[in-house]
């Protein structure tokens, strides 16, 4: 029998250069010993792959994979095929974690028997100062069986760097390649595919944001949410959950309204804009969401929309009223 570790570590990498040294020093000084990590270099052409192979060098437990640019989702599907441990779980090559995360979050897995376990995260700057702090669904109990309690598939944030997942979740899944929003098409499938999952409500995720970049990936892609929306609708409607609907329209609303939007605000060109604006009226008509019910929305059991700060709330509220929807939807 082959060895199985207790958890594979995917690590894409693609030009991370000033920031792969600590995301792998944050992986190998992880308190449980017993994983595998498997650097996928996807195509990089700065020196990742010669920091790689000098980590490769000191431990054993790293795993390189070279291949040609195919994005994001392209590598850590590379890496899924090569994975060997009980649970996967994905870190961004310009991110680290808390050293603990992974001891934590394995035996609380073993604990309930769950399928997935996630975490909080918190974003951090390049000086590694925390500023936001991303709760995931602080409400709700340590141990969750989805049979009795769907409400965090419609107010989770769909990260797959914030989770580990059981192995078999993959045997039917990939990360679907050529779009942006991988993880909202992905993540909630795989919730749908299980029976319980557990969570921690400590932020051992650190999740770097870079300022003068966010502006620069803004732009048409982000139409991509409704694709990626749609799909998991559509799997949800042919899903043991089918009967919830109003857990999906909950997912509908934070993913293909309230997330959408946040993504807008960065986009610059104002015909773009406008057509953005046009397909979210779309979306929200075709799924039959109200302005009642985006208002309403709770998250965490409180109105989302009175939690948020006075600069979005103005712009949630203009955009509203730029939609055309019918009231009584």
């Amino acid at each position: 029998m082959n060895y199985q570790p207790k958890i594979s570590v995917i690590v894409p990498v693609y030009n991370t250069e000033k920031y792969l040294t600590k995301c792998l020093d944050s992986i190998l000084n992880q308190t449980l010993k017993d994983i595998e990590v498997i650097v996928v270099n996807d195509g990089s052409k700065d020196n990742s792959q010669n920091i790689i192979e000098g980590f490769k060098r000191l431990d054993s437990r790293i795993i390189s994979i070279i291949k040609e640019n195919g994005g994001l989702s392209d590598a850590r599907n590379t890496g899924i095929d090569k994975a060997n441990g009980e649970f996967i779980a994905f870190i961004d090559s310009d991110d680290y974690i808390a050293s603990n995360m992974f001891e934590k979050m394995y035996y609380l897995a073993k604990e309930h028997n769950s399928e997935i376990v996630l975490c909080d995260l918190v974003k951090v700057d390049e000086n590694g100062n925390e500023f936001r702090h991303l709760p995931q669904s602080p409400q709700l109990p340590e141990k969750i069986i989805l049979k009795d309690d769907l409400t965090i598939f419609g107010e989770m944030s769909c990260f797959a760097c914030n989770k580990i997942f059981k192995k078999f979740l993959f045997d039917k899944h990939r990360f679907r390649k050529g779009i942006h929003f991988e993880d909202i098409e992905l993540i909630p499938k795989l919730v749908l595919d299980s029976k319980i999952i557990s969570k921690i409500n400590q932020p051992f995720y650190k999740y770097f944001e870079r300022q003068d970049s966010i502006s620069k990936t803004h732009t048409e892609k982000g139409l991509d949410m409704f694709i990626a929306v749609e799909e998991v609708t559509k799997y949800f409607k042919k899903s043991e959950f089918f009967q919830k609907n109003n857990e999906l329209k909950r997912f509908q609303i934070i993913q293909g309204y309230y997330s959408f939007l946040a993504y807008l605000a960065y986009v610059k060109d104002k015909s773009l804009k406008v057509e953005m604006i046009n397909k979210l009226n779309d979306f929200l008509i075709s799924n039959l969401i109200s302005k009642k019910e985006i208002k309403n929305y709770k998250r965490f059991g409180e109105v989302y929309f009175s939690t948020l700060p006075i600069k979005k709330k103005f712009f949630y509220a203009i955009s509203l009223l730029n939609l055309k929807l019918l009231a009584r939807i």
